[in-house]
Formats: C-alpha cells, sequence, structure tokens
C-alpha cells in the first residue's frame, strides 16, 4: 500500500484537497503543506526531491568520516513544489556509538524542522538567536563561489537530541542530531553544499534508509 502523505508539524493524517477545499488539512494544525513518504537514499530519491525543490536541500561536504547519506525527504506537492527538503545522514559518533543527522531547509511556517526537533511551534521562536552562535558553518556552491557564514544556535528541550537552527539563503535551516551527544560534530569545521547547484557531481556514499525521517 502507498503511503500517504502526513502533516510536517505533528506526523499526523492529513485530508486531501476536495470539491470543498482546496488545502490539505490536519485535524491539529489545520491547512499545511503535506510531508511526503520519505525517499530511499540512492540517486534516484535525491533526484525525485530535487526536481521539486523551490529552497536549498543540504548536506555536508565533504561528509563526516564514516558517514553515509541515510534518506531524503520533502513537504509540497506538485501544485506548490517542494517547500521543505530533509536529509539523513548516520555514522560514527565522536563519543561513543552510532549517531544521527537530519538537515532541514524549510520556508517559515512549514514546521518540519521544529517537528524532527521536538517543538511545538512552526518555527524556533522569538528570541532564540539572542545570545551569541553556538556553531557557524560555511555554506557555498560546488565551486566554493559565493561562500558565507551561518550562524546556528542551540534550540530544544528533549534530552535525546541536539538541535542548532538558524538562517540561511531566506529560509531557516535546522540540524538535528541524535543521540544528544553527537552535538559535539558540530563544533569541528562543518562546510554544507546545496545540491541543487548546476555542476554537482559528487560521488555521494549511501547507507540504509534512516528510520528518523519517518518520526
Amino acid at each position: 500500500m502507498k503511503a500517504e502523505p502526513t502533516c510536517p508539524r505533528c506526523a499526523g493524517p492529513l485530508r486531501a484537497p476536495s470539491l470543498w477545499s482546496s488545502d490539505w488539512n490536519c485535524d491539529v494544525h489545520g491547512a499545511v503543506l503535506p510531508r511526503q513518504p520519505s525517499k530511499r537514499p540512492g540517486p534516484d530519491g535525491l533526484a525525485a526531491v530535487l526536481r521539486d525543490a523551490k529552497i536549498p536541500v543540504w548536506t555536508p561536504w565533504p561528509l563526516p568520516p564514516a558517514w553515509l547519506i541515510t534518506g531524503f525527504a520533502a513537504v509540497g506537492d506538485e501544485r506548490s513544489g517542494a517547500r521543505a527538503t530533509a536529509v539523513a545522514l548516520s555514522g560514527p559518533g565522536l563519543l561513543h556509538g552510532p549517531a544521527d543527522m537530519v538537515l532541514i531547509a524549510e520556508e517559515p511556517g512549514i514546521g518540519l524542522g521544529a517537528h524532527y526537533a521536538g517543538l511545538d511551534g512552526a518555527d524556533p521562536g522569538e528570541g532564540f538567536d539572542r545570545s551569541p552562535p553556538h556553531v557557524k558553518l560555511d555554506v557555498s556552491g560546488p565551486s566554493g563561489a559565493c561562500g558565507h557564514s551561518v550562524s546556528l544556535w542551540a534550540v530544544g528541550t528533549e534530552p535525546d537530541r541536539a538541535v542548532y537552527v538558524g538562517e540561511a539563503m531566506g529560509n531557516w535551516l535546522w540540524v538535528v542530531l541524535w543521540p544528544a551527544e553527537a552535538g559535539v560534530l558540530m563544533l569541528e569545521s562543518q562546510k554544507l553544499l546545496d545540491l541543487r547547484e548546476p555542476g554537482m557531481e559528487l560521488d555521494l556514499p549511501y547507507g540504509a534508509h534512516s528510520p528518523r525521517l519517518d518520526d
């Protein structure tokens, strides 16, 4: 059976557009854009997300040592295009055991990043950036041109994960890591690439599908 779209804010079921409403509707959050079933890791899954993406599709590059890309997700439909994207990665934590990471780019108000972060609202909320940033990432295209630094702040209260959020290219950028100790990865120098950039010829390593995308 084909999986159905869900609410990006709570992963709950949606009512599809009908003769009476052109919106996808969640019983809890009202009209939302649909979160599509996650895509398997591999060139086909990436191509499906890139085809409709209206916002960046971020990945660290180079990846942390021994890390693999483990799936993709998007929010939107054929009318809206993808207005939020998520890239999952898995690998060894710097301290101990395996770790997972999900990078989310989204327009304000979508709520996918806040859902993965364990926050109640659709966005990080006012005041999250009043302190000096906790992390800075380099963001650039494949040639390194037009690169710039993006500030991220630690947010959230869930004890099982570390969450950082900031703004890049006019959209929210979220980095969510499990377990919380995996947040130390963010202290190392990280560079993000937008996989939509023309001329991108990366030999991306893929692993098993991450269940984090379907939480």
